[in-house]
């Protein structure tokens, strides 16, 4: 039960992914109509996945990495990396979305194909920190931010 938030908000993350690949496709077809609705659910379920890391993290904390000590040096490189592609890929999507919605179509067709391709680094590096801190080592202490803060 301890992993089932981790365990959702990473398959938000992979599903929004799925998505967004399926919406290129559309789009690639001229399916407009389609290509929107797909990367409308990409983004509902990116903010499904936000939500969840949110609360847990303020609510339950982070889980620190439990592997050995000459992984963790590489794992926390990793996880920064992810880190910055998440939030990259999160406002450049954002501003896609935006650009998309209001018909400003060039601005969107430069930059929603990077945003999708970041995106998609995302998702695949998150499954990485996942399996990483859930599945090949043991998850280590887990501190609730706000008993950290206080």
């Amino acid at each position: 039960m301890a992993n089932f938030l981790p365990t959702l908000s990473t398959s938000f993350i992979v599903i929004s992914a799925i998505l967004v690949a399926i919406g290129w496709v559309q789009i690639a077809k001229r399916r407009i109509a389609k290509h929107r609705r797909l990367m409308t659910w990409a983004a509902v379920f990116a903010t499904l996945f936000f939500i969840i890391y949110l609360s847990r993290t303020v609510l339950v904390g982070n889980t620190e990495f439990g592997g050995p000590d000459n992984v963790k040096t590489i794992y926390l490189i990793f996880l920064l990396f992810h880190i910055v592609l998440a939030t990259v890929g999160g406002v450049m999507g954002l501003i896609a979305l935006r650009w998309g919605y209001t018909n400003q179509l060039q601005k969107h067709r430069r930059i929603g194909p990077i945003a999708s391709v970041i995106w998609f680094c995302t998702a695949i590096t998150g499954v990485t920190v996942y399996v990483l801190l859930y599945i090949v080592y043991p998850g280590g202490h887990t501190k609730p931010l706000l008993d950290a803060i206080f």
